[in-house]
């Protein structure tokens, strides 16, 4: 009959098979390489900044992964493999199940199953992230600019349009320019954006390149992912580097 140490060592054992488990990002990256061949830290940490998964922080702020996290992150990396899903579309689906309801597809129907990308899929996807089209007017009326500013933007080529119709890219731009206004920036003052803008994106076209010259759907599905992840790392980059030359103002 087991004595009272054995009974304790047990019990102890029992605890700690029940204790939730806590991971860093190494011993996550461990667990899903098998499956996910390509995963990078970096890329685990762009899905957390896009608020596909929240870990939680130790006091000295690493990252802490328990077993939800780290199924979260292997659903949300299957159906951009199996699916070729937007992560919009992955996030809209994973916000709702956060809220408590329990829908039974994605956004628009989808099957959660991993399926090949289809024509009629690639289709859906393209009319759930076409944008609403404006006027000249409605662009005006719902940036708050003058429409002296944006005849300006346009002119600089800050905004472009198709037809006369502007996008909610023209919106983003009209909006923080009309603040950027009150700060005494001009347009005139903005055309190196233009010619920056320009050269990520050559950036961005040769990294993709070799996916992007497939003309089946699937390829270019994750084409179209992967040039949205590098541009959202370059925006981060831009974002550090301009931050810390602030900081150097300060101190």
């Amino acid at each position: 009959m087991p004595g009272p140490e054995a009974a304790r060592r047990a019990i102890g054992s029992a605890a700690e098979r029940a204790r939730p488990r806590v991971l860093n990002i190494g011993q996550v990256l461990a667990d899903l390489s098998a499956e996910f061949p390509g995963i990078s830290a970096s890329k685990i940490r762009f899905l957390e900044e896009k608020g596909l998964v929240s870990p939680q922080r130790t006091a000295a702020g690493y990252r802490k992964y328990s077993s939800q996290d780290v199924e979260r992150l292997r659903f949300v990396l299957a159906l951009q493999r199996d699916q070729y899903l937007p992560l919009k579309v992955i996030k809209d689906y994973l916000d709702a199940v956060d809220r408590g309801e329990r829908p039974e597809s994605l956004p628009g129907g989808l099957t959660l199953a991993p399926r090949a990308v289809s024509d009629q899929l690639a289709g859906e996807l393209a009319a759930r992230s076409r944008a609403r089209l404006l006027s000249f007017d409605e662009l005006v009326a719902e940036s708050g600019a003058a429409a002296e500013l944006v005849r300006s933007l346009i002119s600089y080529g800050l905004i472009s349009a198709e037809a006369q119709q502007y996008d909610e890219h023209a919106l983003k731009v009209a909006k923080a320019c009309r603040q950027l206004e009150a700060h005494g920036i001009e347009p005139r003052h903005l055309r190196p954006f233009r010619a920056a803008a320009d050269r990520e994106f050559g950036l961005v076209e040769r990294a993709i390149a070799p996916v992007a010259s497939r003309r089946d759907v699937a390829s270019q599905a994750r084409a179209a992912e992967t040039a949205r992840e590098i541009s959202d790392l370059c925006l981060s980059l831009h974002s550090a580097l301009v931050h810390g030359q602030i900081a150097r103002m300060e101190s």
